[in-house]
């Protein structure tokens, strides 16, 4: 309790546990920065602690700290082939153990920035892009995207457009559920999947947004690879000719239109389960009735999304209201995306937006 007030009083948020098995259950819920354990403990000791860490996918990456009052080289030795980084004396200073516990972090830090570097690195030698860079203009609409990831690093939202032919363009917005490279890298492979079954689709003569939803969900739950591997998805075919939008969901928060006359936005709200959750994923499809200067928004969750006192809330209603006033104003995409993803907002997840403007 001492150590955990002191490293509390030095910024630190701290979780604690008496005995092995209550880290454990602490652990199925909380990954940590590091963990500190001591060796002596009731039942279950430090080593067997480390063991079983070491044999969990979640929780061996984790730097690893015994705390102990043994200065044996057989304790130490034991240890240090446990792969622990290092062993804290328990009457160490309490500047030193602060400094030790930042040093350790910082290192990993650093680590992860190196590793995340040469991955970037690669990705752009191999042109390897979930998001467009920019969007594309229609005879009769004006597709505009937003995107900023989450710390820089390349996550799980994905974006596509399918131009078909003249008449029909496929938009397609979704995201991995995951964090950081892990969602980016199982991105492409949705992508893979939604392309594919988008053009056989449509080869059948079958532009229906819901039957092509159900065919990706389909061939995704089948799909080894992307055992536990969900996603959100929105499908939007565009039809140029006879301008009109259609729209199917998964999981997806709602499509916002934004009526020009009446200068407010309506909800549409999708009933579709994550793309292979389920064998049937009860996809329907809405049309979007639109009109000269008309609107439509799509978001990701990381749009409404922000931090508050070191909580994380979500609040679709505030964000609407921003889009309402900002439209209001009559100010360019370009203008609202700088105005609502501002550079001072705590992030908390990838942020975007698109836009589909009736011209």
């Amino acid at each position: 309790m001492l150590m955990k007030k002191l490293l509390e009083s030095a910024g630190f948020v701290c979780l604690s546990a008496e005995d092995v098995d209550t880290a454990l259950e602490i652990l199925e819920k909380d990954i940590p920065d590091l963990i500190i354990s001591d060796i002596e403990m009731p039942e279950k000791d430090g080593f067997l602690f480390r063991e079983l860490t070491l044999k969990n996918k979640l929780l061996k990456e984790i730097p690893f700290l015994f705390l102990t009052s043994h200065n044996q080289e057989i304790f130490i030795q034991r240890g240090l082939d446990l792969k622990a980084i290092d062993y804290i004396p328990k009457k160490i200073p309490q500047n030193q153990l602060i400094s030790k516990i930042n040093n350790i972090l910082a290192t990993v830090q650093e680590q992860k920035e190196k590793s995340i570097n040469e991955l970037k690195l690669i990705a752009d030698k191999l042109n390897l892009k979930n998001v467009p860079s920019k969007g594309i203009k229609l005879k009769n609409f004006e597709i505009n995207i937003f995107h900023q990831p989450f710390q820089n690093h390349p996550g799980g939202d994905f974006i596509d457009f399918i131009k078909v032919n003249d008449r029909y363009t496929f938009l397609v917005f979704g995201d991995v559920m995951g964090k950081k490279w892990g969602a980016w890298f199982f991105s492409f492979t949705f992508l893979s999947y939604i392309r594919s079954a988008i053009r056989i689709c449509v080869f059948d003569g079958n532009v229906s947004v819901a039957q092509i939803m159900q065919r990706i969900n389909q061939v995704i739950h089948v799909d080894e690879f992307l055992d536990d591997i969900y996603s959100t998805l929105s499908l939007v075919l565009i039809d140029d000719e006879e301008k009109k939008i259609t729209y199917s969901g998964a999981s997806d928060l709602p499509l916002l239109l934004y009526r020009n006359q009446e200068k407010k936005i309506t909800q549409f709200k999708s009933k579709g389960l994550l793309l292979g959750f389920f064998e049937n994923g009860n996809y329907s499809e809405q049309e979007v009735d639109n009109q000269l200067g008309d609107q439509v928004f799509l978001l990701s969750d990381g749009a409404i999304d922000f931090e508050s006192n070191g909580v994380k809330k979500t609040d679709i209603n505030f964000f609407i209201q921003q889009l309402e006033d900002l439209l209001e104003k009559e100010m360019s995409f370009k203008a609202i995306s700088d105005k609502i993803f501002y550079r001072e907002k705590y992030q908390v997840d990838d942020c975007s937006l698109i836009q589909i403007k009736r011209i």
